[in-house]
C-alpha cells in the first residue's frame, strides 16, 4: 500500500481533451493514496500555467491530432518546467511518434488503451526519475507499420493536408469530386482515423507524407 504523507504524495496535472475521460482519469488516480490531482486542463494555453502554477511531479497529457503540434506541446513543458516529467499518452504509437515524444523531452510514453495499473506504476516510476515506456510504443520502432495507401490516395490525403476542399482537389488532381470523397473515406477506414485532420495526424507521424 501507498501511504499518503506531506513528503510522497505525487502532484498530478492531468491534460486531456475529452472532458468524460478526463474526469474519469482524475477521479481515478484521486483514489490512489501517494497522488494527488492539482489541475486538470483541456488547451494547451491552460496546460502551461497550471504546470508552472501547481508544479507537478508529473504531466500526463493525451496527445490529439487537434493540437496545432502534439510534441510542441511536451517540448514547452520540459523548457518551461523541468521540474516535471511528462507522461505523453497516445491512442497509437508509430517510430516517428515515439522518437519526437522523446526528443521533445518524455520521459514516459503509455497507450490511451492502457489499464490504469498501468498508467499508475509509469506515473509512480516518472515521479522516482525514472522512465516508463510502453512496450507498444517500444514494439512500433521496431516494427513499423506498412504504408496502407496506395499512391492516388497519398496525392489525395497530402492536398487534404494543405486543407484544400474537395472540389479543388477533384480539379488538381483531374478527379471527379464523388471519387475524392471515396478516396477519403477510403483513406479514413484503412488508417483508422476519425476524420481528414486526424489521418493526416497519423500519416506524418509515421513518416507517410
Amino acid at each position: 500500500m501507498h501511504l499518503r504523507s506531506e513528503n510522497t504524495v505525487i502532484h498530478v496535472v492531468v491534460a486531456e481533451d475529452m472532458g468524460l475521460l478526463r474526469g474519469a482519469l482524475c477521479a481515478a488516480l484521486s483514489r490512489e493514496e501517494d497522488m494527488e490531482v492539482v489541475a486538470d486542463v483541456e488547451g494547451v494555453g491552460d496546460l502551461l500555467k497550471a504546470v508552472r502554477r501547481c508544479r507537478p511531479q508529473v504531466v500526463v497529457l493525451a496527445l490529439t491530432p487537434e493540437l496545432p503540434d502534439p510534441v510542441e506541446v511536451v517540448a514547452r513543458i520540459s523548457a518551461e518546467a523541468p521540474h516535471a516529467a511528462v507522461l505523453a499518452m497516445s491512442p497509437r504509437w508509430s517510430p516517428a511518434l515515439v522518437e519526437a515524444a522523446l526528443a521533445a523531452g518524455a520521459r514516459g510514453l503509455l497507450g490511451k488503451d492502457s489499464p490504469l495499473v498501468e498508467l499508475v506504476r509509469a506515473i509512480r516510476a516518472l515521479a522516482a526519475g525514472e522512465r516508463a515506456i510502453d512496450p507498444a510504443a517500444a514494439v512500433a520502432v521496431l516494427s513499423p507499420p506498412e504504408m496502407p495507401l496506395t499512391p492516388r490516395e497519398l496525392d489525395v490525403l497530402r492536398m487534404a493536408a494543405e486543407g484544400l476542399p474537395l472540389k479543388e482537389i477533384a480539379g488538381r488532381l483531374f478527379l471527379a469530386h464523388g471519387t475524392v470523397r471515396n478516396h477519403l473515406s477510403a483513406i479514413l477506414r484503412k488508417i483508422g482515423a476519425r476524420n481528414r485532420l486526424e489521418a493526416v495526424w497519423h500519416a506524418r507521424r509515421n513518416g507517410w507524407l
